[in-house]
């Protein structure tokens, strides 16, 4: 199927009524942008003189970042260190209209900061600061208490785990019982918590990465059209098994996506994409706008057929993006 644009416009001017949740792992993603002209007399590396720099929100961050650009309300939930890249994370989630009151303030945990170092759109190096997340048991239960509070005035959850200590079984649990108990989705975007009980959630969205390793089987390669391929197959059957849950979207890059569901087909959706240049945060996009159309009452393909779209936008962009109800109209149309 391919949602009509009539539809598309539909759903996204029920976007502002919505308001997303996002829980998981926040990040600071810093850009330093310049060119080389030359090579270190030091070291066989390039020498780039530094022309502008600039931070946004990254990791799950970024999908509150989406949501606010799809005209959304965004609330975060997560940790920060009581640093100046946690400030700086925080005044750019309150800029963008995004609430912070669920994003606790840890002072033994550094934020994490990913710096990227590009030179005439080419990166050059990227550079971590982070730290895994612990809690003690009473910030876990302080954590969880902010969690449920924001739980209570949203329409649609992403979990969105990066593996660095925020998304554990607890918190889980957490969003699982009052989502339940308020009947609204709830979207996982998965990384490598493989003990985690992630059963019966509305969405699970691995790539293709993600969902070989979780099935626990190895990856030789992907097919000419997913649909044919055999190994890919047994993973989303592995993975229905394993997570139950109520849609099962796995990203496959250039390939498009496959989307499955208990007791369906295995349907394929090729790529929107026209050009690429960055897939940086095109995972984030993907669960924002498909959240977002579910709660807004689309079907499990017209969401994934618009979220689809919206990543079409953001490869086309440099660096970690967001696209606008506007841009994904006009790529629609076009």
């Amino acid at each position: 199927m391919s949602i009509k644009i009539a539809r598309a416009r539909a759903l996204l001017k029920r976007f502002p009524r919505q308001r997303l949740l996002v829980v998981g792992d926040l990040m600071l993603d810093h850009y330093i942008h310049g060119n080389v002209t030359r090579i270190s007399p030091e070291a066989p590396v390039p020498v780039v003189h530094v022309a502008r720099e600039r931070s946004v929100p990254g990791g799950a961050s970024n999908v509150a970042s989406n949501a606010s650009a799809l005209g959304a309300s965004a609330h975060v939930a997560g940790v920060v260190g009581r640093d100046a890249p946690g400030r700086s994370l925080l005044r750019l989630l309150g800029k963008s209209g995004a609430s912070t009151e669920a994003v606790l303030k840890l002072p033994h945990v550094p934020t994490t900061v990913k710096t990227r170092v590009l030179a005439d759109r080419q990166q050059v190096v990227r550079v971590d600061w982070e730290r895994h997340v612990t809690f003690n048991d009473r910030q876990l239960a302080e954590f969880c208490r902010r969690l449920e509070a924001a739980l209570k005035k949203v329409t649609a959850v992403v979990v969105e785990d990066y593996s660095k200590g925020v998304v554990q079984q607890q918190v889980i649990d957490t969003v699982r019982k009052v989502a339940g108990r308020r009947g609204i989705p709830v979207g996982l975007d998965p990384k490598d918590n493989y003990e985690l009980d992630v059963r019966s959630l509305t969405l699970a969205k691995p790539n293709r990465k993600e969902a070989f390793a979780h099935a626990g089987l190895k990856d030789t390669g992907p097919a000419e059209h997913p649909l044919q391929d055999r190994k890919l197959l047994k993973v989303v059957d592995t993975l229905l098994e394993k997570w139950q849950p109520g849609m099962l979207m796995v990203t496959l890059g250039g390939q498009g996506l496959l989307l499955a569901a208990p007791g369906q087909a295995v349907r394929h959706v090729p790529t929107r994409a026209r050009e690429v240049y960055d897939l940086s945060g095109a995972g984030d996009t993907v669960i924002t706008t498909c959240m977002l159309a579910l709660a807004a009452g689309a079907g499990f393909e017209e969401a994934a057929e618009l979220a689809n779209y919206a990543a079409g936008v953001v490869v086309g962009k440099l660096g970690t993006a967001t696209c606008t109800r506007e841009e994904l109209l006009a790529y629609m149309r076009g």
